[in-house]
């Protein structure tokens, strides 16, 4: 009997399984990848630990998509703006699955890579290795608060009578997404930055 020209299961169809379930439901069980891949639930063990390890292999292979390299002689603020914009563009792909990664301590080598450089962008800026730590906290928070915001509904708030002048002043000004999300990511980064050079200088 001739073997099939692919393996039926690999780290990498788990992946895909399990990203699918996410981008599908916002989550994934060990059985129900199993179910789609008509493989028993024992076989996945084969390949991984369990629902742990697919959580990484998925957040490395969306991290994957972020460019980590710059331009020579790029500026410290500019390396966290750039990195910024990537890191969210990665995650706008796949929002559903921001909360089961939030979940979990990052271990994956390919996240470190964008960690590493956004480390070494605020220790070129000044900032001591506490203020590093909370700089890249807020920068995630911020991010990946972004990045969900992409899958958000059209419209986010209603015009209730409970909101007062100045917010339905702000809600006139609103715009469909993704363009409301793009800009309001645009002026946080920017406020962002601005605060992080005036605490460098």
């Amino acid at each position: 009997m001739p073997r099939p020209s692919q393996p039926i299961l690999s780290t990498a169809i788990i992946t895909d399984a399990a990203l699918r379930a996410v981008d599908a439901a916002g989550d994934f069980t060990m059985p129900g990848i199993a179910e789609k891949l008509s493989v028993r639930p024992s076989s996945l063990y084969n390949h991984v630990s369990g629902r742990a390890e697919i959580i990484e292999y998925m957040r490395a292979r969306v991290m994957a998509g972020v460019s980590v390299d710059g331009e020579p002689g790029e500026e410290w603020s500019e390396t966290v703006t750039r990195l910024a914009r990537e890191y969210r563009r990665s995650y706008a792909k796949h929002p559903r699955l921001i909360p089961l990664l939030t979940s979990q301590t990052v271990r994956t080598g390919v996240a470190f890579a964008m960690y590493n450089a956004l480390a070494q962008a605020f220790s070129d800026g000044g900032f001591r290795p506490a203020e590093v730590l909370a700089a890249i906290t807020t920068l995630d928070s911020f991010v990946l608060g972004s990045a969900l915001d992409l899958a958000a509904p059209e419209e986010v708030w209603a015009d209730v009578a409970e909101a007062n002048d100045a917010m339905r002043a702000a809600l006139a000004t609103s715009t469909p997404n993704p363009e409301r999300a793009d800009s309001a990511f645009e002026f946080g980064l920017r406020t962002l930055v601005l605060g992080w050079l005036a605490q460098a200088s």
